[in-house]
């Protein structure tokens, strides 16, 4: 493996005052993707006996909403400044609504009134607030990210580390926590590789459950909690793994494994009120557990289409259960009658995730998180809203077929872009899953060549990404792991009939990198093998954006260094600063687009910034702040994104 000395770096000085705007033309063409999404949400019943299901629409801003059970009535749409969503919400045992941010900020709402309160954050640090659960005396419990950490809230108290650090020491997740009372102890999902631990939230003291033979899986990633049983009240934990699903039964009484669920995945369980079944969904159905014996009994109630977010007997002895879509299930054990109801959730937009201009000019956007794709049409200036896929990582176009990799567990279709969009239907086709694999954000279609290869980001708490060639004529996909060993491919361009690759130290979320330094590989798509690999920019973790100039030369980015690659020298011949090293977070994947104007210069996003470069002196100057996705059509109109407005930029 070659490596390149420092003394390339060309020393030329950066320039970065932003430009006048009688240079450019930026005009904004509004929000593209929009959805209508819930997750985190928790039914309410008030002092006075009135019953509330709130939930979180995701979006930007993220709204509170509000619905009376009597009719089914929105009473609250309240904004959550500086938040697209929310993974749970709880009620405390004195009737406040607590909001868990997705950016890291606790919320909390009084039912009955339209206020909404930013509490803060609750430890220095943490990013993402995951589970919830009520404690006693009015207290919370939560569990965030990326520190793996827990903590307690009281509104006279304020904010606690009730785990006095990680709950388990190297993982990030604390995907989710549930309170017993009888014993005053937490009980906490670990991920990316699975634990689950007893915290005593007064003394800080843990103790390991999992029994050994789970630990190799990913994440205990839900946990209910059924009080009131005969045989002991139940822990279920929700076992996950990139290819199976289970959900342990833990009995509190007896501190012990009682059962495994095999190819169940348990959430929003909740106990009957007169006698021992247990309730929740499955695959789209409501499933009715007996444990009145020693092995429970497991009996499909009917199909919702739904999976359950929430459960709640209501006063007429009714089970409502609120689902991802806004369906609201009412089921009357008595009867065996349900209805289903949908909630009226508004459409809000939602960030733009990736960015690709067709053949013929139309701007293809996908969404973060929610899911769903738009296209912007240039010459009627509209935007047309496609949704029933999920979040796009990666999208790149042959002709009339646009090739998508999505996220979770690495997805990959194929469009005919003459056809209508029906995703019940089959189109886009699904082309498969990748094994091991996730976030597919790099998607390269050959020129000269029937195949298509997708770049690997590899699943949670794994490192090591995969290069996958879709062979068109064959429809088949081959799979070649660790192309660079225990990096992830993040960028693919095509010169000369090569595939050129980018990588980055950083793997799945949930585990670090063993690696010191991103590569550039060389892969011969005909021999299927990799022909050269060098580190191009010594120091830097990740090559995360690639693109080709007309004379041939490979034109990469790399932690705040834009170089140039001579493929047939094998060789880096140019390098410039764009701006200066900063701290690495959680990892590294994709930060940097570049296109090469017909005006002679490059034009490139990184930071949230875009920048042109000077290809003779390698001048770099800042044209526009708060900017990201750069893409540039065949007439030379770029296109980018600020959070969730697509921008189109005149030179």
């Amino acid at each position: 493996m070659k490596k390149i000395s420092s003394v390339l770096l060309i020393a030329f000085s950066v320039l970065l005052a932003t430009k006048s705007q009688a240079q450019i033309s930026s005009r904004d063409l509004g929000p593209q993707v929009t959805a209508s999404v819930i997750q985190g949400s928790v039914f309410v019943r008030t002092g006075e006996g009135s019953e509330y299901l709130y939930t979180v629409l995701r979006g930007r801003p993220a709204s509170l909403l509000g619905f009376s059970l009597d009719g089914n009535k929105k009473i609250l749409d309240q904004p959550l400044s500086g938040t697209d969503g929310s993974w749970d919400l709880v009620v405390s045992t004195d009737g406040i609504v607590y909001i868990a941010g997705a950016n890291g900020h606790l919320f909390s709402h009084f039912p009955g009134t339209d206020m909404v309160q930013d509490i803060g954050i609750p430890l220095a640090g943490e990013k993402l607030i995951w589970d919830m659960t009520a404690g006693k005396s009015g207290e919370i419990f939560g569990g965030t990210y990326p520190g793996c950490r827990a903590f307690r809230y009281h509104p006279k108290e304020g904010f606690t580390d009730i785990g006095k650090g990680p709950v388990v020491e190297g993982e990030q997740y604390l995907r989710s926590i549930e309170y017993h009372a009888t014993d005053d102890k937490l009980y906490a999902g670990i991920g990316s590789h699975a634990n689950l631990v007893e915290i005593d939230p007064r003394t800080g003291k843990k103790s390991d459950w999992l029994p050994e033979q789970y630990k190799d899986q990913q994440y205990i990633y839900s946990i209910g909690l059924v009080n009131g049983l005969k045989k002991g009240d139940l822990l279920f934990g929700w076992l996950t793994s990139s290819t199976q699903r289970r959900t342990l039964v833990f009995n509190l009484r007896t501190d012990q494994l009682e059962t495994v669920l095999e190819d169940f995945d348990v959430r929003s369980v909740i106990k009957s009120r007169s006698n021992q079944k247990v309730y929740f969904t499955q695959d789209g159905s409501l499933i009715e557990a007996d444990f009145s014996k020693t092995r429970p009994t497991l009996k499909k109630i009917t199909q919702t289409g739904m999976a359950g977010l929430a459960s709640y007997w209501d006063k007429t002895g009714s089970l409502r259960m609120i689902g991802q879509g806004g369906k609201l299930l009412s089921y009357d054990p008595k009867t065996s009658k349900h209805t289903i109801a949908k909630l009226e959730l508004p459409r809000r937009p939602i960030d733009i995730q990736s960015i690709g201009v067709a053949p013929d000019g139309k701007v293809w956007i996908g969404g973060y998180l929610a899911g769903g794709h738009a296209v912007y049409n240039p010459v009627t200036q509209t935007t047309t809203a496609l949704d029933g896929l999920d979040q796009t990582e990666g999208l790149a176009f042959k002709g009339d077929t646009l090739y998508l990799g999505i996220y979770p567990k690495s997805h990959v279709y194929l469009y005919d872009m003459r056809k209508a969009w029906m995703p019940d239907h089959n189109q886009p086709r699904h082309l498969g899953k990748l094994k091991g694999q996730d976030r597919p954000f790099a998607v390269l279609p050959m020129q000269f060549m029937n195949k298509v290869f997708f770049g690997k980001v590899p699943d949670y708490g794994k490192l090591g990404g995969a290069l996958v060639e879709y062979d068109i004529e064959l429809d088949t996909l081959i799979q070649f792991d660790e192309v660079v060993s225990k990096q992830s491919v993040i960028s693919l361009v095509e010169a000369k009939g090569l595939v050129i690759g980018g990588t980055s130290i950083s793997g799945g979320l949930g585990i670090q990198p063993v690696e010191k330094e991103g590569k550039l590989f060389i892969w011969d798509p005909v021999q299927r093998r990799k022909v050269e690999e060098i580190i191009p920019v010594p120091g830097a973790i990740a090559i995360t954006g690639l693109s080709v100039a007309p004379d041939g030369k490979i034109w990469g980015f790399a932690q705040g260094i834009v170089f140039v690659y001579d493929l047939e020298k094998r060789k880096v011949t140019a390098m410039s600063s764009v701006y200066p090293a900063k701290p690495v977070g959680s990892h590294v994947w994709r930060n940097a687009f570049i296109v090469h104007h017909p005006n002679g210069n490059v034009y490139m996003s990184a930071n949230n910034d875009i920048f042109q470069v000077d290809p003779k002196t390698m001048a770099v100057t800042r044209i526009l702040e708060g900017a990201g996705m750069l893409i540039m059509d065949k007439n030379g109109t770029l296109y980018y994104k600020k959070s969730t407005n697509l921008f189109r930029l005149e030179l």
